[in-house]
């Protein structure tokens, strides 16, 4: 049984292929109108919740603002906005109404990172989870998000968005 936990311990979430040789720019390749879909897989159950989500995203000179409406498998919609501000080239501070503090998002060679805690509403009550996410450009255009979902070191999810901007 331990092993059953210890296979499921979070890792930084890895390019499956070669990384692409496109680097991804956050606030070019994020503003103006993105399309995606994707799924969170529970690592506990093995319960898929698929959704889509549009997002219009906007670019200042300083901070992006993402918009992004999420459609639930099940009928639910949500909202959420994220506010990523550049401090540094590559490094940005990011907010969110869910996210507790901030999180950090940075360049990592083509991709980018995002490490962040958010509170999740579950059928036991609300948890405090990590995302690590990693966004990198796939080869056709799109835009892959992995993430790794994790409490205390333990990985309970994933997520795997493709998302696709709108033609500029």
């Amino acid at each position: 049984m331990a092993g059953v936990f210890l296979s499921g311990c979070a890792t930084i979430p890895e390019f499956s292929a070669p990384p692409p040789a496109t680097k991804l720019v956050l606030e070019k390749a994020l503003a103006g109108r993105t399309f995606g879909d994707g799924v969170f897989v529970n690592s506990i159950t093995g319960g898929e919740t698929k959704f889509s989500v549009v997002i219009d995203g906007a670019w200042d000179g300083k901070v992006l603002t993402l918009i992004e409406d999420f459609t639930y498998s099940d009928g639910l919609q949500e909202r959420k906005t994220w506010r990523l501000t550049r401090t540094a080239d590559g490094v940005y501070s990011g907010s969110r109404e869910d996210v507790i503090d901030t999180a950090d998002v940075r360049q990592d060679g083509n991709g980018v990172r995002l490490d962040y805690y958010v509170t999740l509403a579950t059928g036991l009550g609300d948890i405090d989870v990590r995302f690590q996410d990693l966004l990198y450009l796939n080869a056709d255009g799109s835009i892959a998000n992995v993430a790794v979902v994790s409490k205390f070191g333990l990985r309970v999810g994933r997520v795997n968005i493709t998302m696709r901007p709108q033609s500029r």
